[in-house]
């Protein structure tokens, strides 16, 4: 399978090693998915749509030497995708599920990403250490949590005036109650990127905090 043909159909700009490692990455995670069930998703063409070109998706946005943390990175999704495509961004990724952590540092590793690093905490406790409050400048989110809940996690971690984005299924009437929520959080909506994937209509939503 030529995975450089699903970046082009997605108008993703990445290099050929980057690629190389795509085509690594996919190898490994179907392996592992083999014997620890890491997703429903399971055939080539799935997991480089739905999971990387989902990811990366967001490249768009994102500026060289950014630091950016991954809230509930699960499987290492953005993350990894981003690390991968974005080698000048320092990337953390967290879970609190420590099985999910020890596939996202295998994968790291024998992807040989230096700028990817991963912790195993919870996003509320690991907040009140001072190495990673107010530390980065991107916070990304493809959990599913209930949005308050991924406000409260994140906001700790940002910098004044930085940005949290949620990937999210598209809805016009969930994205209005989001712009009420975030108001009352002191963060404000800059930019809502539709694209669509395996016909499923996806929405970046861009917010930055504004207090």
């Amino acid at each position: 399978m030529n995975i450089s043909n699903f970046f082009q159909k997605y108008s993703v700009s990445i290099n050929s090693l980057q690629i190389e490692l795509f085509e690594k990455f996919l190898v490994l995670f179907l392996e592992k998915n083999k014997l620890v069930n890491l997703s429903a998703i399971r055939d080539e063409t799935s997991v480089i749509e739905k999971h990387f070109i989902d990811s990366i998706i967001l490249n768009n946005f994102i500026k060289l030497s950014w630091k950016i943390l991954d809230i509930g990175t699960g499987w290492g999704f953005p993350g990894i995708p981003l690390a991968i495509s974005n080698p000048d961004c320092k990337l953390i990724l967290i879970d609190s599920t420590r099985k999910k952590i020890e596939s996202v540092n295998e994968f790291s590793q024998k992807l040989d990403l230096k700028n990817c690093t991963w912790v195993w905490w919870r996003a509320e406790e690991l907040s009140l250490n001072p190495e990673y409050r107010q530390q980065f400048d991107f916070v990304v989110s493809r959990a599913t949590a209930y949005l308050p809940q991924i406000i409260e996690r994140s906001l700790p971690f940002l910098k004044k005036w930085w940005k949290l984005i949620f990937y999210k299924l598209f809805n016009e009437k969930e994205i209005k109650d989001w712009e009420i929520i975030l108001k009352k959080n002191w963060m404000k909506i800059e930019n809502i990127f539709k694209y669509e994937i395996w016909d499923q209509e996806r929405v970046l939503i861009i917010t930055w905090l504004i207090k």
